[in-house]
């Protein structure tokens, strides 16, 4: 499916979640990064490449895109995802 729709933000998401079940975290931080840079309104991916910064010891970096998560699901009126994220930020912060 993805050859056939490489720009498909839901199977770009999916297939980096595959990598950090697989332990390819740079793989998947790839792959979340490019999805961000293109469709950076899909909220869902702002909190697994946060924690997969935090698991590897990226403190600023997870920082940064737990912020740049909650200012997106505030945006987007996703109060789900925006306490998601700020729980994760305020446990990482706090």
């Amino acid at each position: 499916m993805l050859e056939a729709n490489p720009t498909d933000s839901f199977l770009n998401h999916a297939l980096a979640l595959e990598y950090i079940k697989l332990g390819e975290d740079q793989q998947a931080r790839i792959l979340f990064e490019t999805l961000l840079t293109r469709e950076p309104g899909y909220v869902g991916s702002y909190y697994h490449i946060a924690k997969l910064h935090e698991r590897i010891g990226e403190t600023e970096k997870a920082i940064y895109w737990y912020e740049k998560g909650m200012e997106t699901a505030k945006q987007a009126g996703d109060n789900h995802a925006f306490g998601e994220l700020r729980s994760a930020y305020e446990e990482l912060t706090f």
